[in-house]
C-alpha cells in the first residue's frame, strides 16, 4: 500500500507541475495587471494544439515545435493585451470575468473551425519512451522530465523577478503603479510584455502536455478551473502561493483519481472551501 500511494504521488507530482505552469501566468497577470484572465486557459490550449501542429503534423524537431508554439501563442497575447485587455485594467472584476470568458467561447469554436473537433495526441518522442522502476513500478521518463521542468521554470522564474531590473519594474508597478509611471517606467509597454509572458508560460504548460495528455476543444476550460482553484488556496496574485497550490490540487487530484475516481476534484474543492472559511486571502495572501 506505501509503494503505490508513494508511485500516486509522484504521478500527482507531475499533474502538479502541468497546473503550475498555467497557475503561474494567471496569478502573474492578477497580481501585476489585475484582470483577472479567465481566458488564460484557452492560452493552454493553443499552446498545445500549436505544438500539435508543428510536431505531430509538420514533423518539427520536438523542442522547436515548443519554441514557435510560444512564439505563437505570444503574439496573440500580444494583440489581446493591446487591443482588449487594455481597456479593462480599470473597470469592476464582473465585467473583466465577461470579457475574458467571452474569449474562451471564440478561442474553443476558433480551434473546431482550425483543427476540428476530434481530441488528438501526437506520439511521444523516441528520447522520451521508456520507463524506470521505482516502488517495483514502471515510471515514465517524460513524467520525471515534467517535474524537473516545472521545477526549473519555478527558479527561473523566482531569479527573473527578483534579480533582474525587469522583476523589480513588475514589483514596483504591482506595488504601486502611480509611483512606478512617476519615475519613468513604461506602464503600458510593461504590462505588454508581462501579458505576452504570461501567455508563454501557459502555452508551456499546453506544449509540454501535447505528447501525453489528449489535445481537444475544451481542455483550456476544464485547466482554467483548476488553475482559479489554485490561485484561490495559494493567495490571488501570488506565485509561491501558485506553486504550493499547485502542488496540493496536483497531488490531491491524483489520489482522488486513485480512492474516489468519479469524484477526484471533490477533495481539492474541500480544501478550497476551507482554506476560504478559515483565512479568506488564501494561504499566502495578504
Amino acid at each position: 500500500m506505501l509503494e503505490k500511494l508513494i508511485f500516486q504521488g509522484l504521478i500527482g507530482l507531475s499533474l502538479s507541475m502541468y497546473l503550475w505552469l498555467l497557475a503561474a501566468g494567471l496569478t502573474l497577470v492578477f497580481g501585476v495587471l489585475g484582470v483577472l484572465n479567465f481566458a488564460h486557459g484557452s492560452l493552454f490550449m493553443l499552446g498545445a494544439y500549436a505544438t500539435f501542429t508543428f510536431y505531430g503534423k509538420l514533423g518539427l524537431n520536438f523542442w522547436l515545435s515548443i519554441l514557435l508554439s510560444l512564439v505563437s501563442v505570444g503574439i496573440i497575447g500580444a494583440i489581446l493585451e493591446r487591443f482588449f485587455f487594455r481597456r479593462i485594467y480599470e473597470i469592476d472584476l464582473p465585467y473583466q470575468l465577461i470579457l475574458t470568458f467571452g474569449f474562451i467561447l471564440i478561442f474553443d469554436d476558433l480551434v473546431k473551425m482550425l483543427w476540428g473537433g476530434v481530441a488528438m495526441i501526437p506520439p511521444l518522442p523516441n528520447f522520451f519512451e521508456g520507463h524506470f522502476q521505482i516502488v517495483g513500478r514502471s515510471f515514465p521518463y517524460y513524467n520525471l522530465f515534467i517535474i524537473f521542468a516545472g521545477a526549473a521554470v519555478a527558479l527561473l522564474l523566482w531569479l527573473t523577478l527578483e534579480k533582474t531590473w525587469w522583476g523589480r519594474m513588475i514589483r514596483a508597478s504591482a506595488s504601486d503603479r502611480e509611483m512606478a509611471n512617476a519615475i519613468g517606467i513604461n506602464i503600458p509597454l510593461l504590462f505588454t510584455t508581462v501579458f505576452v509572458f504570461s501567455a508563454m508560460l501557459a502555452a508551456l504548460g499546453g506544449a509540454l502536455g501535447t505528447p501525453v495528455r489528449v489535445v481537444a476543444p475544451g481542455i483550456g476550460t476544464a485547466m482554467i478551473i483548476q488553475a482559479f482553484v489554485i490561485t484561490v488556496i495559494g493567495g490571488l496574485g501570488n506565485l509561491k502561493g501558485a506553486f504550493v497550490g499547485a502542488l496540493i490540487v496536483g497531488i490531491l487530484t491524483s489520489f482522488g483519481i486513485l480512492l474516489f475516481p468519479i469524484f477526484e476534484m471533490f477533495i481539492a474543492f474541500v480544501v478550497m472551501a476551507v482554506v476560504l472559511m478559515v483565512k479568506p486571502e488564501g494561504l499566502f495572501g495578504k
